[in-house]
């Protein structure tokens, strides 16, 4: 069984598709083990809550340094003897050290078709807003591995998504979670979970 932690800065959308997803049996061979927020105030750890899943928040405001932040957020996800590290809209950029920990055992879905619209300054409705500025016709969502970089690791799962006549970022955002993000998440974790993905000179494999 894939003891998953899923780390998440708000609402927790995508880990509301997870949790569906393993309740439906479409993913199997995985369990949530643990919810970990920035952010005391986020929905995120009332949805673990209410799944009876453990529920922490660890926040750099907790701290005197990001470096006592990064330490006890690793201290906590070792402790826990996790087997992935999910990244579910988390708003913190993981350090050195935490990838060195768990290679190749870090996801994160970002909402766009990586390599467009991704890197540093593409968060939230930073990469819609880009989208729609450069008129692409076609968006969509990325689950890859974390690496060092940032958006840069092995690309797992990808799905295209229309951009439509009259979207605005928000209305453009809610689609890509809708027909992406919510989709290939569980898919990805799955994948894994049954032991279908490898990752081989920094490209990732499915066999299916």
């Amino acid at each position: 069984m894939l003891k998953i932690g899923v780390l998440v800065s708000g609402g927790g959308t995508n880990l509301q598709a997870i949790l569906d997803a393993i309740d439906s049996g479409e993913v199997t061979n995985a369990c949530v083990q643990t919810v970990i927020s920035n952010n005391v105030g986020a929905y995120a750890l009332e949805r673990a809550r209410k799944h009876g899943i453990e529920a922490l928040c660890i926040s750099p405001k907790s701290y005197d340094s990001r470096e006592a932040f990064h330490q006890a957020l690793l201290e906590a996800l070792v402790e826990r003897d996790l087997d992935l590290i999910v990244l579910a809209g988390y708003l913190v950029a993981i350090p050195p050290a935490i990838v060195n920990a768990f290679p190749n055992r870090i996801v994160n879905i970002h909402p766009s078709l990586i390599p467009s619209f991704c890197g540093v300054g593409y968060y939230g409705l930073k990469v819609h807003e880009g989208v729609l500025k450069r008129g692409v016709k076609v968006t969509g969502a990325t689950v890859h591995f974390v690496d060092a970089g940032t958006d840069t690791g092995p690309i797992i799962l990808q799905k295209a998504v229309e951009v439509q006549k009259g979207d605005t970022p928000k209305i453009l955002q809610q689609r890509v979670m809708e027909q992406a993000e919510w989709i290939i998440l569980p898919r990805a974790i799955d994948l894994i979970a049954n032991g279908k993905v490898t990752v081989t000179d920094g490209i990732a494999s499915i066999e299916e």
